[in-house]
């Protein structure tokens, strides 16, 4: 921490004669990523939060218009980056929708969209459960959270190519059948999976010192979570079972059983076992993949104006090499209006607002981050609290500062 002598205060944190004005962050290590909290403080308690955002401002949003449909693509996985096929389906099922094929995507390919999205949702809880271990002392569940997100990565790869921005999810399908070998792979994260979930719940759940540092801290009631506009696990765990895979579903989450797991309390311990029970459900939801991809079938819809043709046949027709060309030097174009898509990403709701005037790129694009409505919830459950109690908030509601700041 430094002190905000060289910072201007916001109007919303003052200093009296008993408190003082403190800066935590950007450069923090528990703040996760580059956020700024302009505290004032009354000896070790918090009197005012104010987060200052926008450290890591990309301008993904407005470059996204320079851009052709299918080129965003590459972009918006790079909001949240511990999700990126989230980022990846939202976007492309509006543009699915604002082209009018939604109903036309291959059933192959809607099966391998969930299993991409559980998998993510998953390796994206291991790094949260793993940094979030970390900042209350306990290292070891860092190293073994981390172990099972390389397993998922290793799959990640062999699917799309990449182990983090992949860009396997396309408008229109994916961009390739899952490869030889991978159903064995993902067998083996299924075996090994349930056995790992144990050991990570061992290490903290009934770990005396974690809930002594995560019960009653943080505590956000059901209104409260719902005037600041938090969704996800952090909402759940005020009790509120808004999932969006439920409330609105999309690529057939409607035909998978799983439960949306909630809790009461509200706190950070409520934050901490909702996701270790969303990382159960999520294995359930992959286990049900798995069982229905024994079938083979197309994973790109049939319509030369989206999807290219098929590589092999570039270099033996004429008709495809051009089309090839075509589709990559101009792109496609969307047909005059605009949707709001969303996904229940790890974090809790992320949407997008695509609005299209007829052209090959989109005219506007507007982001809903979970992770910026979560993180403002902080000027509400920080006051009142010690300032180590912060690093335990900020944690759990797992920000990631690529969507928040955009």
């Amino acid at each position: 921490m430094t002190s905000s002598s060289v910072l201007p205060a916001p109007e919303i944190v003052s200093q009296t004669e008993n408190t003082m004005v403190l800066s935590m962050g950007p450069q923090h290590p528990s703040t996760h990523g580059v956020l700024q909290l302009v505290l004032e403080i009354e000896s070790e308690n918090v009197v005012k939060v104010d987060p200052e955002i926008g450290y890591l401002h990309t301008g993904i949003e407005k470059s996204c218009e320079g851009l052709f449909w299918t080129q965003a693509q590459t972009l918006v996985e790079r909001m949240d980056y511990l999700a990126p096929e989230s980022n990846a389906l939202c976007y492309a099922l509006a543009v699915e929708r604002l082209l009018g094929i939604t109903e036309r995507i291959p059933q192959r390919a809607q099966i391998v969209r969930v299993l991409q999205m559980e998998l993510t949702r998953i390796a994206s809880h291991c790094v949260w459960l793993g940094t979030h271990g970390i900042d209350l002392g306990a290292i070891s569940v860092f190293f073994y959270c981390f172990d099972l997100r390389e397993n998922i990565l290793d799959l990640q790869e062999a699917a799309g190519g990449a182990r983090m921005h992949p860009n396997y999810v396309r408008v229109g399908g994916l961009n390739g059948d899952l490869p030889d070998g991978y159903l064995a792979q993902l067998d083996a994260l299924i075996d090994k999976f349930p056995g790992r979930m144990r050991e990570l719940r061992g290490l903290l759940q009934a770990n005396p010192i974690f809930q002594d540092r995560t019960i009653d801290v943080g505590g956000l009631s059901a209104e409260e979570a719902v005037a600041w506009g938090v969704t996800g696990p952090s909402l759940r765990a005020s009790g509120i079972a808004y999932d969006v895979r439920k409330a609105f579903p999309y690529s057939g989450y409607e035909t998978y059983e799983f439960d949306v797991p909630t809790r009461t309390e509200g706190d950070a311990y409520a934050r901490f076992l909702v996701r270790l029970d969303e990382m159960d459900q999520a294995m359930s939801i992959i286990e049900q993949c798995r069982k229905r991809l024994d079938a083979p079938g197309p994973v790109m819809i049939d319509d030369p104006k989206v999807a290219p043709p098929p590589k092999e046949t570039i270099a033996l027709s004429m008709e495809a090499l051009i089309h090839h060309f075509k589709l990559m030097s101009e792109g496609f174009r969307v047909p005059p209006g605009d949707v709001y898509q969303a996904v229940e990403g790890p974090r809790g709701e992320l949407g997008y607002y695509i609005v299209s005037n007829g052209e090959n790129r989109p005219y506007r694009m507007r982001t809903r981050p979970a992770s910026l409505y979560n993180l403002q919830a902080l000027k509400g459950i920080g006051p009142g609290n010690l300032i180590a109690d912060l690093v335990v908030m900020i944690g759990s509601l797992d920000p990631v500062f690529g969507e928040v700041d955009r």
